[in-house]
């Protein structure tokens, strides 16, 4: 099978300059880990990040001083952008996940592709980015994070 999803710069620039609140899952308290790197950085671009982690949530744990949260349930306020960080057959029930919880979009990280996943989020009206990572396209893109306005 040919793969179909192909990013666009405009979704890209949107996802992330209308974006505030990121979940994100797969989050890790090892600076080694990319979640780690890539969730300093959204927090550094003054993205206002939640870590999603049910092992760390347990142990009432949190990462660059973000309590950390067991589902995107249990996160207290609206998502904008759920970032993914889960091999590509868990990235699925994270999408779906994320539909449930009405996120606006959903962010595959590089390495991450799940074409059927990314399809039901469109299909669910969700903005996706898939097999990227904010690293790249913050700077590549000219973002210097989430606009004030809206």
């Amino acid at each position: 099978m040919t793969p179909s999803f192909r990013n666009s710069d405009k979704v890209l620039r949107e996802i992330l300059t209308k974006s505030k609140t990121v979940a994100l899952v797969g989050a890790s308290k090892n600076p080694s880990r990319a979640s780690n790197e890539i969730m300093k950085l959204l927090l550094d671009h003054n993205y206002k990040v939640y870590p999603v982690n049910p092992g760390l949530a347990n142990l009432n744990e949190s990462v660059h001083g973000q309590k950390v949260y067991a589902s995107m349930a249990d996160i207290p306020v609206s998502i904008d952008m759920v970032d993914i960080f889960r091999n590509s057959h868990d990235a699925g029930g994270v999408v779906d996940e994320a539909i449930d919880v009405g996120a606006k979009s959903v962010w595959l990280q590089v390495g991450v592709i799940n074409e059927e996943a990314a399809k039901r989020a469109q299909d669910a009206g969700l903005n996706v980015a898939m097999n990227v990572c904010p690293y790249h396209e913050l700077p590549r893109l000219g973002i210097s994070g989430p606009d004030d306005e809206s």
